[in-house]
């Protein structure tokens, strides 16, 4: 059995587990939660350090389910999708840590984490795109079930309503496209890679209106799932009502998929698709980069802006995919890779804040950093990475980005988004450093407990890899660079040939 099978597969028999535990073993249920998100997180090291770039798709595994209609059951990894997994294990463990703030229907809360872990590792390590979407929707449904109970806010319901009609109709768009590109490919196949082989002997494959058809609706489908401007604004509203696993999860990992899905199906299947779409999509990045940053500067609560910065750094990853080109994409992969593990630490700290002083309004908050030294040290650290500092993951993928998008058609709109994430992006950041970390101690005394001994680990496991993949990025780049070659159109493949030479 291949470990990526067990990296999904652990959580979800460990959910159903837990549906025969006794409700009042709250510790038990909590312990097992952890214990499962750990094991899935350590195979997924293990596979990442044994990964050897350049070799295609390795831990394979692949069973006959479905043969009729060309469905089964195949998992596999290369340069693109190693790096998610082990960000999305590793943010899956970190938000299990990070699930004291539920006291009320603790089994039900924690079985449906583990249903949204499973599921999104196993979207990740899928190469059959019925599979694919199906165990996404898995992980998709418990967002809106967690919002709607354990949320947080008066508007937690509408929060809920909201996500789940934007979520819904964007799956709804994506799963037309695909089926369309199934029925109109002809391969009678769901596996991702009989597609492509398929694609690459039926040379030049389906024809550019049909081409630009499928790819449109994936592209509008899938932006809405991971909050492409203007489609976006379901986003700061539900991460702000989420409960604080919820939020690291989807925030960090959840949204990816519909990115990972662009890169692996669109791009490659349809790329004279993705040349006619690529200006729309650099256009809109462009509305996440402004539009949601300047939303973010009017925030006054914490967690409204750091929703509102979660939307405006997907603009750094359509960015790189609409370069399309190699940095461009190697750039946009490392950024889907740094924001997951941002995300995940800063709404972690964000939720440790709300329990601990009641509270995420900036203006009632203050001082932090003598409250609360290792709580506020870590959501500095979380801020200056969110301003693109070097040394964290995310400049690395930013960098790349820019430059991807320097050497296209988009100079101007390179431009553009380098001042959004050095001015606008810094200014909020630091706007809300200040107010929370700095200064006098707030008049109303709110209380507040710093992070101690064993409450601290996933928020300085999600520092170390931020640190590591900042500082070190040829960790990353050296996996996903040969994986990204062959997600280039053709035409651009031979100029970046070309240009290697």
């Amino acid at each position: 059995m291949s470990p990526l099978t067990l990296i999904f597969l652990i959580p979800l028999l460990t959910a159903i587990v837990l549906l025969f535990v006794p409700a009042r073993m709250e510790r038990a249920v909590r312990g097992m939660t952890q214990a499962a998100t750990g094991i899935s997180l350590l195979l997924a090291l293990g596979v990442f350090t044994q990964f050897q770039p350049g070799q295609g798709y390795q831990f394979v595994e692949q069973h006959d389910w479905m043969p009729s209609l060309g469905i089964g059951y195949h998992v596999g990894v290369n340069g693109i999708n190693i790096g998610l997994i082990l960000m999305g294990a590793l943010v899956a463990f970190a938000a299990a840590c990070s699930t004291r703030e539920i006291i009320q229907r603790v089994k039900e809360y924690h079985i449906l984490l583990l249903l949204m872990t499973g599921g999104i590792l196993g979207a990740f390590v899928s190469l059959d795109i019925f599979m694919m979407y199906f165990l996404h929707e898995l992980a998709l449904v418990p967002t809106f079930i967690m919002i709607g109970v354990w949320g947080h806010g008066e508007d937690k319901n509408f929060a809920a309503f909201k996500i789940t009609l934007y979520l819904s109709a964007g799956a709804l768009l994506a799963l037309a496209g695909l089926i369309l590109l199934y029925t109109q490919i002809g391969a009678n196949s769901f596996d991702l890679l009989v597609l492509l082989d398929h694609a690459s002997e039926h040379n030049p494959g389906l024809n550019i209106p049909m081409q630009n058809t499928i790819f449109g609706l994936l592209l509008f489908g899938l932006g809405i799932l991971v909050s492409l401007w203007p489609f976006h604004t379901w986003a700061p509203l539900g991460y702000s009502a989420a409960p604080t696993a919820a939020a690291m999860m989807h925030a960090g990992v959840i949204k990816k998929f519909g990115l990972y899905v662009l890169l692996t199906v669109a791009l490659p299947l349809l790329p004279d698709g993705a040349t006619g779409w690529a200006w729309v999509l650099a256009l809109l990045a462009l509305g996440n980069l402004l539009w949601c940053g300047l939303v973010a500067l009017k925030q006054k609560d914490f967690t409204l802006l750091l929703g509102n910065s979660s939307v405006a750094h997907m603009g750094f990853v359509f960015l790189g995919i609409a370069s399309l080109n190699l940095i461009g994409i190697t750039g946009a992969v490392l950024v889907m890779i740094a924001h997951g593990l941002l995300a995940g630490l800063a709404f972690g700290l964000a939720g440790w804040i709300r329990q601990h002083t009641g509270s995420t309004d900036m203006e009632k908050l203050g001082g932090l950093l003598q409250t609360m030294p290792f709580v506020g040290g870590a959501l500095l650290m979380a801020l200056m990475a969110g301003c693109g500092l070097p040394g964290f993951a995310n400049f690395a993928g930013e960098i790349a980005v820019f430059f991807g998008v320097w050497q296209s058609d988009f100079k101007i709109i390179a431009v553009v988004a380098a001042w959004a994430a050095l001015v606008i992006g810094a200014v909020y950041m630091l706007r809300a450093a200040r107010n929370l970390l700095h200064g006098p101690l707030p008049a109303i005394e709110l209380g507040g407990e710093d992070a101690r001994c064993c409450a601290r680990l996933p928020f300085v496991l999600l520092l170390i890899a931020l640190l590591l993949f900042g500082l070190c990025p040829h960790l990353l780049t050296n996996k996903i660079t040969p994986a990204a070659k062959t997600l280039l159109p053709p035409a651009n493949r031979a100029v970046q040939s070309a240009h290697n030479q």
